[in-house]
């Protein structure tokens, strides 16, 4: 089989056709990927930073409707109460929190890449966490932990620079200590031109790299698809513009066994038409040689 030419030009342009389609996919797939990262985290920047100002405005029109003083507001004096493990605590403000925060926290629950959407201040001090991490004390400690995660200092490196931070959009790898691997998002929330803390929010690696394979998946579909049409193209291709030569070859064995008699006409001005030519001006000559002979 691989003695045929059409043969073998067929595989070698098939194999670097794949080669090419590859690397192209390879390229193509980082690309999206980083498209689709880049999409997450602007997004997640974004409701940050809106829900930043947003609690901000929140916080100052309590404070101007006389519902928390600035001192309340920006009360750092953690009151510990009952005989919880991580502690819990009070502020002057939580009662506050849990009343309006809480329910501005949990609209940006309804997106599903988002994992939590806290107001934290400087020191990592959670007043409200949302309503799905404020279940019921069970007694069971890595349940409790994991789920009622309200009043709670969260103060590990990532969280203390999540909370003291002073940049819009601040994205960090959050590896939480329920053992769940995310980015973390931060933007400032400003009291009365004073930084009161940060609005953290957890951005789900887990629903990106979902939508990545499923990314994935799509392009390899795609390609496959390209690929599997290109090798039945090419062939065919191949052996449309090679089937003279096969004519030529079975002429000039009859050439060679002493039969001239079958013309041998040129279909093409390319290479296969040149040599069309050639054969048929040696095929002349060796009628003429053989006529010579027959007279004699």
């Amino acid at each position: 089989m691989f003695k045929k030419i059409s043969v073998k030009v067929t595989v070698l342009v098939n194999v670097i056709l794949f080669v090419v389609i590859a690397l192209g996919s390879i390229l193509l797939v980082k690309q999206q990927f980083t498209r689709l990262e880049q999409q997450y985290q602007a997004h997640a920047k974004f409701i940050t930073v809106v829900g930043a100002k947003s609690f901000s405005r929140l916080i100052e029109d309590a404070i101007d409707n006389g519902a928390l003083t600035m001192a309340d507001a920006f009360d750092t004096n953690y009151v510990l109460f009952g005989n919880f493990d991580p502690p819990k605590y009070h502020t002057k403000y939580d009662a506050f929190s849990d009343k309006s925060l809480l329910a501005m926290e949990d609209e940006f629950m309804k997106n599903p890449n988002i994992v939590y959407a806290v107001a934290v201040d400087k020191n990592g001090y959670v007043s409200s966490h949302n309503t799905m991490y404020t279940r019921q004390i069970t007694g069971d400690k890595e349940q409790d932990a994991a789920w009622n995660r309200t009043k709670r200092l969260f103060n590990n490196p990532v969280e203390i620079k999540g909370a003291n931070n002073m940049q819009e959009g601040l994205i960090q790898v959050y590896h939480r200590n329920t053992g769940e691997t995310m980015w973390d998002v931060a933007s400032p929330i400003i009291v009365k031109g004073k930084h009161w803390g940060n609005m953290r929010m957890g951005l789900s690696i887990i629903e990106l790299n979902k939508a990545k394979n499923e990314l994935l998946f799509s392009l390899i579909g795609i390609m496959s698809a390209i690929m599997f049409i290109s090798v039945f193209a090419i062939m065919y291709i191949v052996k449309y513009l090679l089937q003279p030569l096969t004519v030529f070859t079975q002429i000039a064995s009859n050439m060679a066994d002493g039969d001239v008699s079958e013309k041998i006409v040129a279909t093409s001005d390319d290479e296969i038409g040149q040599l069309a030519e050639v054969l048929e001006r040696m095929r002349i000559s060796l009628k003429m040689a053989m006529d010579r002979l027959m007279k004699k």
